[in-house]
């Protein structure tokens, strides 16, 4: 049995609560998984653009609303945490949703007793160079604001899981799109296939502690990162950018900084150095 074939054994025991469900990877996630059966609460600060599916249901909340984000998680055993600031923004616009309501959801987690799923970012190590290959434990270098808050998401869930046994998935999203669209995405591709298998693996697998995962698909040009925690969720990737590798390879910036990184473009946002 795979995960795209589950039976109702395999389907968790309580509601799944998922933030940011009125974005592209929410909308995703929302199909895929109540294609499988499972009980979502959805939730974003805009309405949901498309029919709610069967067997969610969906309440417009902000993340900065710790009452709110605490009555939503009641009784959930797990958070897929999508929402926030998702690109690049000033300063002021990211410190609300992915300061402050990042704090609201580990909170909510720790009374609900649930496990997060932490959609964290590629940005959080975006300043390190193309020519070296990293792990999890590898220095946090962060290409922005953006980047910036996903690491103070992932220092919460290192706190929240020593301090109060919240465990956590970190997934270190790459580029995830229906199709690669440059030749930065032939190592960062991730389809929205493997993000919604990995999201049910980091679910359902029996204990995860807090963990990395590099959330990329079985590309054979991703040689950045290694080390994760994909045997510990049971997750393996199965798409890949490889066959877009022959119409994209020269798909570049032709920026040099932009190229030697593996942030891309947004270690170029408000750049200042000469």
């Amino acid at each position: 049995m795979t995960d795209r074939h589950q039976d109702a054994s395999s389907r968790p025991a309580g509601a799944i609560l998922l933030t940011g469900a009125s974005g592209a990877l929410g909308r995703v996630l929302a199909r895929g998984l109540a294609a499988e059966g499972w009980t979502l609460r959805l939730t974003d600060i805009v309405p949901f653009p498309d029919p709610v599916p069967a067997g969610c249901t969906f309440e417009a909340a902000d993340l900065v609303d710790r009452d709110a984000v605490a009555r939503l998680a009641e009784g959930c055993s797990a958070i897929l945490h999508f929402g926030g600031t998702s690109v690049e923004k000033p300063f002021d616009e990211v410190i609300g949703p992915n300061i402050a309501g990042l704090y609201n959801i580990y909170e909510a987690a720790r009374l609900a007793k649930a496990r997060v799923v932490f959609a964290s970012s590629n940005h959080t190590i975006g300043f390190h160079a193309r020519s070296t290959t990293i792990d999890p434990d590898s220095p946090l270098r962060p290409d922005g604001y953006y980047g910036a808050s996903k690491v103070w998401g992932e220092m919460m869930a290192g706190l929240y899981w020593r301090k109060h046994a919240v465990e956590s998935v970190i997934v270190r999203i790459g580029s995830c799109f229906p199709e690669p669209v440059d030749a930065r995405m032939l190592a960062t591709w991730l389809s929205y296939g493997d993000l919604t298998r990995l999201c049910i693996r980091a679910i359902l697998a029996p204990q995860v502690g807090c963990c990395v995962v590099w959330g990329a698909s079985n590309n054979s040009r991703m040689t950045w990162w290694e080390g994760d925690a994909r045997d510990l969720i049971g997750w393996a990737p199965e798409d890949s950018a490889d066959g877009f590798a022959e119409a994209l390879a020269a798909k570049t910036s032709d920026d040099p900084v932009i190229e030697a990184h593996q942030g891309g473009g947004y270690v170029k946002i408000g750049w200042t150095r000469p």
